[in-house]
């Protein structure tokens, strides 16, 4: 460990120091030399993806909005009244539309696996933000740990006054 490291902050978890995980470990010896430990949970993830993820981010994310549906909507009635109300044999699709059911599956082929690898993603994003939590809550619990410590000192050097 380097710089200066307060004792009070390590006396209070003497007994349970075995029991913490590295990552526990690190935090409160961040903690103890007052270094920052929370950091943005965006920027975190943000430093670990990908063209790919971005992409698949960008495409669940306009294929899940109102626009998209609404857009969508308007391209299927339009294909649907194109194919009605032409002449029959300007028509290149009639039908039962065989050919705008063919495109619909080939465009749910790609589009759902696209969407889950972004659900995943956002899973993996909530799981960093849930750990730097962690560890902003892990060193609160350290900090008001070591200022119980100091209080207590304090007021045995003290006599006791100002207790109760």
């Amino acid at each position: 460990m380097q710089g200066p490291v307060d004792p009070v902050s390590f006396e209070v978890l003497k007994e349970s120091w075995d029991r913490l995980t590295e990552r526990e470990r690190q935090v409160i010896e961040r903690a103890s030399r007052r270094l920052s430990v929370p950091r943005d949970a965006e920027q975190a993830y943000a430093e670990t993806t990908t063209f790919g993820d971005r992409l698949a981010d960008r495409v669940a994310s306009v294929g899940g909005s109102w626009s998209f549906v609404v857009a969508f909507g308007l391209f299927l009635l339009v294909w649907a009244s194109l194919n009605r109300w032409l002449p029959a044999g300007q028509r290149f699709d009639p039908y039962p539309f065989i050919f705008l059911n063919l495109l619909l599956s080939m465009l749910a082929a790609v589009q759902a696996p696209i969407i889950m690898m972004s659900q995943n993603r956002q899973a993996a994003k909530d799981r960093v933000a849930a750990r730097l939590d962690y560890e902003v809550n892990l060193k609160a619990e350290l900090e008001i740990a070591a200022l119980h410590a100091k209080i207590d000192r304090l007021a045995a050097r003290t006599g006791g006054a100002g207790e109760g």
